[in-house]
């Protein structure tokens, strides 16, 4: 017996990059996992059967940078150049969050992906003890990489990243994998990336970082090492180990070299980077020198929502404008940004992110009834350009059913509202105090 059937669904599948349908098929579920995809299997029982006729059966979406507790401040400073958004209102107002907030915080930025069919994220903040509870109560997969700043108490949140990972790595039944999340080579000094490095390849872990966001920083970082962000923490040994880039706006060709001799992946978080006017990875340039990437929200105080089909279609136009060239960036290739490349970028190619059998159990069922979904001439195109995070009806992951006709099972949605709405007033206030600062002075 299955434990779920979703029946007669159009299936999106994937050859190479170019988008497959498979229409009125069905998706036989056991032990997380998809065992049978097939045209038929009416005839076989199953605990669970979702009627799917009409709608498109998409592989879950993967966040690949994300600081979902910042839905906390969604909306709270808009319109400022960088510097002053970090020092000025964000790491100001993020001395106030105690583990608790972090909780709600990620909670709601979790329900959120969900109702936008987000079945994976990459996270990298701090209070992640809290995040990861909110991950397994709520059933979400993630990849959760503790923060750590260079400053008098760095062995002791070095200590703790290693210990966090000890405890969480492999922790709730698989979902969670854990790495290391050294900030950035502007806040954390060579001797702390070296020991993280270390540390990264003592533990066989991965390591999340976020680097060369702007240009200013890979200036300053000329100046004061007279090499790249990317040299800085190649030298510090960091690509040893598997490695997560967030943002990489502005590689130079030797960096692009770099990462791809290393494998180092790269998550682009294309509306933050626009929206604070600092630039977005040249994504079809690092493509084509073989690294991988995936698709971000980066949070939701810089970014406003969580949602990643939102970040494939506004990266698919952006590289078109960029190269002014309609056939950069098709359909497939945005759509694996989001999906599979985006499950290789965090390293679970070999879990998720594809509709295959033998590969977990991470389904969404998009609705395709409304005005600006119809008529559809090509699902795929329908996927990336019409549809919205409202289409999304149904989501499964690692077997379990999640949200069903738009209804969250797992997390209590008027609460996390209440609880989110509660905390507002008084992590917006700022104070002197910062968790980092960010440079202001580059050259």
């Amino acid at each position: 017996m299955y434990d779920i059937i979703v029946r007669d669904a159009d299936v999106l599948q994937f050859d190479g990059d170019a988008p497959v349908l498979l229409p009125r098929h069905s998706i036989a579920v056991s032990n997380g996992r998809i065992v049978r995809i097939a045209p038929r299997v009416i005839d076989e029982p199953a605990r669970e059967s979702i009627p799917a006729r009409g709608m498109l059966a998409i592989p879950g979406l993967i966040n690949c940078h994300a600081h979902t507790a910042m839905s906390l401040f969604r909306g709270v400073v808009e319109d400022v150049p960088i510097e002053a958004w970090f020092n000025d209102y964000i790491w100001p107002m993020e001395t106030n969050l105690t583990p608790e907030d972090v909780y709600w915080g990620a909670m709601l930025g979790i329900a959120e992906m969900i109702e936008a069919g987000v079945t994976c994220v990459a996270e990298h903040y701090f209070s992640i003890h809290a995040i990861a509870r909110a991950v397994e109560e709520s059933g979400i997969r993630a990849n959760l990489a503790p923060t750590i700043f260079s400053g008098p108490d760095e062995a002791k949140h070095l200590a703790e990243a290693v210990d966090f990972v000890n405890r969480w790595n492999g922790a709730a039944n698989g979902r969670i994998s854990a790495w290391l999340g050294p900030h950035s080579p502007y806040t954390c000094t060579p001797d702390l990336l070296a020991c993280v490095a270390s540390e990264a390849r003592r533990l066989r872990v991965g390591i999340h970082i976020h680097l060369s966001e702007t240009a200013a920083q890979v200036a300053e970082s000329r100046a004061r090492y007279g090499k790249t962000p990317v040299a800085v923490v190649r030298d510090a040994g960091l690509f040893e180990s598997p490695a997560l880039a967030a943002h990489m706006a502005h590689p130079d060709l030797h960096d692009v070299a770099i990462l791809a001799a290393h494998n180092v992946s790269v998550a682009s978080t294309p509306k933050t980077e626009m929206k604070l006017g600092i630039g977005v990875a040249p994504v079809t340039a690092l493509r084509a020198a073989g690294v991988t990437v995936g698709l971000g929200s980066d949070g939701a105080a810089s970014n406003n929502d969580y949602d990643i089909l939102e970040a494939a279609r506004l990266l698919s136009l952006l590289e078109k404008h960029r190269h002014s060239d309609a056939r950069v960036m098709p359909l497939g290739v945005a759509l694996r940004l989001a999906t599979s490349d985006g499950a290789r970028a965090i390293g679970l190619g070999s879990v998720t992110g594809e509709l295959r059998e033998g590969l977990a159990a991470d389904i969404v069922l998009l609705r395709r009834k409304a005005p600006h979904a119809l008529p559809v001439h090509d699902a795929a195109a329908t996927l990336l350009y019409s549809a919205r995070a409202d289409d999304v009806d149904t989501v499964i992951v690692a077997g379990r059913v999640l949200m069903r006709q738009r209804r969250l099972l797992t997390i209590d949605r008027r609460r996390v509202l209440r609880e989110a709405s509660r905390r507002a007033i008084r992590l917006t206030r700022r104070s002197e105090a910062r968790v980092a600062l960010y440079p202001t002075h580059q050259g």
